[in-house]
């Protein structure tokens, strides 16, 4: 049986697809990469925003035409999409023959021989849709099949435990479940076993990793464990959040060379009313003190950022202490989002919601400001000679990789100029030009 998957939003559902890949594979189905030819398509989606729910029907609907031109026998819509809205979704989207929730990724080989064995759908789609807190966030016994070459991510916890009044993460994915340190690191060994050399640790905060369990601050002893097991690797901490972020933590990422000195720490805004509506518990005075200490502390940091402009009630002296803040603290990697509402949203419900022409002015507004700041710390790059991991070829004598200070998918690239280097393979590059997010080099 031909199996096709599509992943889209973010890295942790990427993982959640390679789990289903990964279980697919062991049930002996053939994982191919072009839809043309499968018998069974399987979306796994997102619907954290509006945009996503968007890109997440339209995907749907783009590779239910192979079903409808008789190759493709059955489709499977996975994840946060199916989650949020569950039987509502069948009479909305008929050519579905199964949805699966954010708590049956590990049945899906089960239910899709399920739908084989019937042979033609009974009725309408089969729904699957288990308590995500009543899945376990272990993944000793997960097969996974990894789609991201020399690098790949670690997830370190289930949920969210937080109430962002913006974010309806927690009813899709279930509170806050960390896995256990042995379990971590074991899919770790498995990973570097199979090539990996760069671990990138994500949840939906990886600083809030171990509250459950009654241990903050427990992510430090995970990083610490892993760089002792990777030597020469790299290892990466994204989604942080600024109240959770130890002393223990900044010191490993100070003191271990394999520990990147990058900081991906969302702070969505850097307005006191609205951080206080947003439901985030910390000021701007709290962000500028973190962010000070970060670059005093540790060498050659790189700070990451994302925010919301047009949040409901946000006016334009809030607008204008967030714009006055990113442009005092200068981040490395920026990103910027227009406020998405939905009914299911505890800021829904709050007054002065912003027109959305203004919101967007306002995004652009930041982004423009960023963009010269990004030019400029590039360009403060130039002559450096850093370590560069190699990932792809696109042409003789060309090479593209990406430093410490660029995470994958998000940040920028490095094109370097040599002959000879290898896929998968640290080099050293100095850096001889640098452009608004990429730079470029030649190997030492």
């Amino acid at each position: 049986m031909n199996i096709y998957l599509v992943s889209l939003g973010c890295a942790r559902n990427l993982v959640d697809s390679e789990v289903m890949l990964g279980h697919l594979t062991e049930a002996r189905c053939t994982i191919i990469d072009s839809p043309e030819e499968a018998d069974v398509i399987i979306i796994n989606t997102c619907s954290f925003i509006t945009s996503a729910v968007d890109e997440s029907i339209d995907t749907i609907l783009e590779m239910a035409e192979y079903k409808a031109k008789g190759t493709c026998r059955y489709l499977v819509v996975a994840g946060c999409l199916p989650q949020r809205f569950k039987e509502d979704a069948i009479p909305e989207l008929p050519e579905v023959d199964l949805f699966i929730g954010t708590g049956g990724y590990e049945r899906i080989a089960e239910e899709i021989n399920r739908l084989m064995a019937v042979d033609g759908r009974v009725g309408k789609a089969t729904c699957l849709f288990p308590d995500p807190n009543s899945t376990s966030p272990a993944r000793t016994h997960s097969p996974r099949i990894t789609t991201t070459g020399a690098l790949a991510y670690l997830k370190i916890a289930e949920g969210c435990s937080r109430h962002c009044t913006y974010c309806i993460i927690p009813s899709l994915r279930g509170r806050y479940r960390s896995r256990s340190v042995a379990d971590i690191t074991a899919e770790a060994g498995r990973l570097l076993d199979a090539g990996v050399q760069e671990l990138n640790l994500v949840a939906e905060s990886t600083t809030d990793y171990g509250e459950d369990l009654g241990e903050p601050g427990k992510l430090a002893e995970v990083l610490e464990v892993l760089s002792d097991q990777a030597p020469g690797k790299w290892i990466r901490f994204l989604y942080a959040f600024p109240d959770t972020l130890d002393d223990a933590t900044i010191k490993l990422a100070a003191d271990k060379e394999n520990v990147c000195a990058y900081f991906d720490i969302p702070i969505q805004h850097a307005s006191d009313p609205i951080i206080k509506k947003m439901g985030r518990h910390y000021t701007q005075a709290d962000l500028k003190a973190l962010f000070t200490r970060l670059r005093e502390e540790v060498p050659g940091v790189a700070l990451r950022t994302t925010v919301i402009v047009g949040f409901p009630g946000e006016t334009e002296e809030d607008f204008q202490s967030l714009l006055d803040f990113i442009t005092e603290v200068e981040f490395d990697h920026l990103g910027v989002f227009t406020y998405s509402d939905s009914e299911e949203q505890a800021s829904h419900a709050l007054p002065g919601h912003v027109d959305e022409e203004i919101a967007q002015v306002r995004q652009d507004t930041i982004m423009a400001a960023q963009e010269e700041i990004s030019a400029r710390r590039n360009m403060a790059r130039v002559g450096m000679v850093t370590k560069v991991l190699i990932e792809e070829n696109p042409e003789e004598g060309v090479f593209i990789g990406r430093t410490f200070f660029q995470a994958p998918e998000v940040d920028g690239m490095t094109f370097v100029y040599g002959e000879g280097l290898t896929i998968g393979a640290f080099v050293d590059v100095r850096i001889t030009d640098a452009i608004v997010y990429d730079l470029s080099g030649e190997v030492v």
